[in-house]
């Protein structure tokens, strides 16, 4: 099964970063948030994945080609120019970037991607996100339902302390506490190839019309994640990651644990 991704958007929250690459390749412990999120799927066997790229996407596409190389040694005959790249680093992966557009909406980017996913079940994801879904348990709960599509549904952290008063008094102080009602779009989707008849063109976002439809005609289902999610919109957001990545704390790296 594939697993597609969306990178092709500005980042413009993020423009600190961005200015120079696209908000996918931000990095975490010295690796793209991307590469991240890709391990989380290789971890349970999922390492077909298509790309869509948009803005800087040659930023992308040089990153992917040139990941052995950067990634291991290097050996260069410079009476030839031969470079050879020792592997010891490498990934079992298959990686398909493809030019959705500079400006395409998010819908419109997965409807391009379709040649490139086929008539088949496929999983879509943002290149800014990451969680310690399970990825196996999620597939068998859409696998169950027999819908179109299932959205993975989260309850993140709130931004700030939650203060709870009497009058001025401030009785109780929660610091960052998880949202104690309501569930937000955490992406993390899988998907029927059907879905795509839902979005018109490239001027669509997909969470808008594409998910409304889907979510009135009785066909969109939610997966509800109760562990760990973070999305990277801010400077502050991706502090929170690369602390949490630095203290060796970082609940989204399942590659680095052991399983059952």
């Amino acid at each position: 099964m594939k697993v597609a991704f969306l990178a092709g958007g500005f980042g413009s929250r993020l423009a600190e970063e961005t200015e120079i690459r696209p908000k996918p390749m931000v990095e975490i412990g010295g690796r793209p948030i991307l590469w991240h999120i890709m391990h989380h799927y290789a971890t349970y066997g999922f390492k077909d994945f298509v790309v869509a790229l948009g803005y800087k996407g040659d930023y992308i596409k040089k990153y992917f080609r040139d990941y052995c190389a950067l990634s291991g040694d290097v050996t260069v005959d410079l009476a030839s120019g031969r470079v050879e790249a020792s592997g010891q680093n490498a990934l079992d992966w298959r990686v398909e970037l493809i030019d959705t557009g500079y400006r395409t909406m998010t819908g419109g980017r997965v409807k391009r991607l379709g040649p490139a996913l086929g008539n088949e079940t496929f999983m879509l994801t943002w290149g800014d996100g990451v969680a310690d879904v399970d990825i196996g348990d999620l597939l068998k709960f859409h696998r169950s339902h027999g819908k179109l599509a299932t959205v993975t549904a989260v309850r993140p952290a709130a931004r700030y302390g939650l203060l709870e008063m009497d009058g001025d008094q401030v009785i109780r102080f929660t610091e960052k506490p998880q949202l104690g009602e309501g569930w937000i779009n955490g992406a993390f989707f899988v998907l029927e190839p059907q879905v795509l008849d839902y979005i018109a063109d490239d001027a669509v976002m997909f969470e808008h019309a594409p998910m409304e439809r889907l979510a009135a005609d009785g066909q969109l289902m939610a997966y509800k994640h109760t562990g760990f999610w973070q999305c990277m919109d801010t400077l502050r957001e991706k502090q929170i990651l690369e602390d949490l990545w630095s203290r060796g704390n970082a609940p989204w790296a399942t590659w680095l644990k052991p399983r059952n």
